[in-house]
């Protein structure tokens, strides 16, 4: 075990989504998750989300490709303040069909134990991949 001293702490940081939702599926589909990222800023977060809307706008219809255009002009101030204090926000465009939808989160990230020269349990070698080596 680590000393305390040595311990690393949580920090504070951004969890980021993205999800599409098919907005005519009767059978109601559960919304998809599409990407996922760990931001360590507001600034990074939100970059992530503009870069994402930038490239997927030529391919919009024209009310969708306004729309993300609008928030990339004027909304964007409004989504980096809700993390600021510590608020959830989303960011939506609806493209015929499916809804597009960005979530950004604040968090605190945990460090994970890494596993050199550390015994692993026995149960770790009964797992069997499903994918081919």
């Amino acid at each position: 075990m680590l000393a305390d001293q040595a311990r690393p702490r949580p920090w504070p940081g951004f969890w980021c989504e993205c999800w599409t939702e098919d907005l005519t599926d009767t059978g109601a589909a559960p919304p998809r998750l599409r990407a996922s990222f760990d931001a360590y800023s507001v600034a990074q977060a939100d970059r992530w989300v503009a870069i994402a809307l930038r490239t997927v706008s030529p391919a919009l219809d024209a009310d969708a490709s306004e729309e993300a255009w609008g928030w990339l002009y004027e909304g964007r101030i409004q989504t980096r303040r809700k993390p600021l204090r510590s608020e959830s926000c989303t960011v939506s465009v609806t493209h015929a069909d499916p809804r597009i939808t960005w979530t950004i989160r604040p968090v605190l990230f945990l460090a994970l134990a890494h596993r050199q020269a550390a015994e692993l349990p026995a149960c770790a070698y009964d797992f069997k991949s499903q994918w081919p080596d």
